[in-house]
C-alpha cells in the first residue's frame, strides 16, 4: 500500500513538467522565506513509528511557473523495533506551479544532504524527494502552503540499521510563504479612443458671397465688416469721397456734402469703432508724407465729429505704404490721395 502511494506521488510529480499553454502576465520575481512544520510517515525498511519536525525555506518566485527554495529542517522519530532517530539536513528544490492564482497546485522537486542520529551513532546520506501541492493566496504578502513528498534517503556505508542503509519516507509538509515587497500588478492597457473619421466640410464659394453687403465678395473684401450702402474701394473698404490736392490737407467745399452723409451714417452706428486712415501718393519724402496722411485724416475726422469727443473714431497716417491706384500716373496719384474709413479695426493689405 504504502509503495502504491508513494508511485502515485512521483507520478503527480511528472504530470507537473508537461508544456502547458498560458497567457503572458505581469512576472512576480519577488525573494520569500517559508516556516514549515512536517509529519514524517517511515517506510517499512526503516522499522520507525512516525514523527514530527520543521523547517524553514528561502526562495525566489522565478517566472509564471517556476520557483526555486533553499530548505533546512529537523525531524524526530519514536519509537519503533530499533528505537528513534534525529534528522537534520537540507535540499534545493525547484517546485513547478501548473498556474498561479488563489489556488495554485505546483509539483516538486529537491536533492540535498541528511544526517541521521540514531542510538548513539550518526551518518551522513544523500536525499532526493518528489511530490505535489496546493498555495493558498491570503494576501498578497502571505500564502499558506502544503505539500505531500517521497523520500528516498541512501546513508550510504553508515549501517545504522542492521539490513539496509536505503530508506523510503512519507513527508507531509504544511507552513507559510512570505514574499518580500509589493506584488507586482498586471498594467492595464489604456484603449486609446479612435478619433470619429474626419466630416469633409463643403466651403461655400467665396466668390458668390458678399457677407457685409457692400457689393464686393468675400474673396477680394479685404475689410469684412463694412457698412452696407458706403462708397467701397475695389478691395471693399469704405472709401470717403474726399480728394485732396498734391501735399495739401485742406478739405475742399466740394466734399462737404459727402462728408455730412458719412457722419450720418456713423452717427446711425454709434457702437462701431472706425479708423479714419489718411493716405498719400509716392511724391516727396517718406516722413513727409507719413504726417501730411496723418494730418488729413485728423482733418476729416474733425469735421464729421464737429467739435465733440468721439472716443469709437481713430485716425492714422499710412503715408504712400498702401495705394489703391499706381503712382506712375497722375491719375493714380490722385486716387492715392485719399481718406478711408475701416471699421472694428480691420486693415487694408496694402496693393501688390
Amino acid at each position: 500500500m504504502f509503495r502504491k502511494l508513494l508511485l502515485t506521488v512521483v507520478a503527480l510529480s511528472g504530470v507537473g513538467f508537461l508544456p502547458t499553454a498560458h497567457a503572458d502576465k505581469v512576472v512576480d520575481n519577488r525573494w520569500y522565506v517559508s516556516p514549515f512544520g512536517s509529519f514524517v510517515q517511515p517506510g517499512g525498511d526503516r522499522q520507525s513509528d512516525n514523527g514530527w519536525g520543521g523547517g524553514l525555506g528561502f526562495g525566489k518566485i522565478l517566472n509564471e511557473h517556476f520557483n526555486v527554495e533553499l530548505r533546512g529542517f529537523y525531524q524526530n522519530l519514536s519509537g519503533g523495533k530499533y528505537g528513534g532517530s534525529d534528522i537534520t539536513g537540507g535540499t534545493a528544490d525547484i517546485q513547478y506551479y501548473i498556474s498561479r492564482g488563489t489556488f495554485s497546485p505546483y509539483t516538486v522537486i529537491g536533492l540535498g544532504g541528511i544526517n541521521t542520529s540514531h542510538n548513539g551513532k550518526s551518518s551522513a546520506g544523500f536525499i532526493g524527494e518528489a511530490g505535489a501541492g496546493l498555495a493558498y493566496e491570503v494576501t498578497d504578502n502571505f500564502l499558506v502552503r502544503s505539500d505531500v513528498r517521497y523520500r528516498y534517503n541512501n546513508n550510504g556505508n553508515g549501517n545504522l540499521q542492521p539490513g539496509t542503509n536505503e530508506f523510503n519516507d512519507l513527508v507531509v509538509n504544511l507552513g507559510f510563504v512570505i514574499p518580500f515587497g509589493p506584488k507586482p500588478k498586471e498594467v492595464v492597457a489604456e484603449v486609446t479612443p479612435v478619433a470619429p473619421a474626419p466630416v469633409a466640410v463643403v466651403k461655400a464659394d467665396c466668390s458668390a458671397l458678399d457677407s457685409d453687403h457692400d457689393g464686393v465678395n468675400d474673396c477680394n473684401d479685404q475689410c469684412p465688416n463694412t457698412l452696407s450702402g458706403v462708397h467701397v474701394s475695389v478691395l471693399g473698404c469704405w472709401i470717403v469721397d474726399v480728394k485732396f490736392d498734391n501735399d495739401k490737407d485742406i478739405i475742399k467745399p466740394q466734399y462737404f456734402a459727402n462728408l455730412d452723409d458719412t457722419a450720418a451714417r456713423i452717427k446711425e452706428h454709434p457702437e462701431l469703432v472706425i479708423e479714419i486712415q489718411g493716405h498719400t501718393s509716392k511724391t516727396g519724402g517718406f516722413k513727409h508724407n507719413m504726417n501730411l496722411s496723418e494730418r488729413r485724416a485728423l482733418a476729416v475726422k474733425k469735421y464729421l465729429v464737429d467739435g465733440s469727443k468721439s472716443p469709437n473714431l481713430t485716425t492714422r497716417g499710412y503715408g504712400w505704404t498702401r495705394p489703391i491706384s499706381s503712382n506712375d500716373t497722375e491719375e493714380g496719384r490722385a486716387n492715392n490721395r485719399r481718406v478711408q474709413l475701416e471699421v472694428n479695426g480691420q486693415s487694408q493689405k496694402p496693393l501688390n
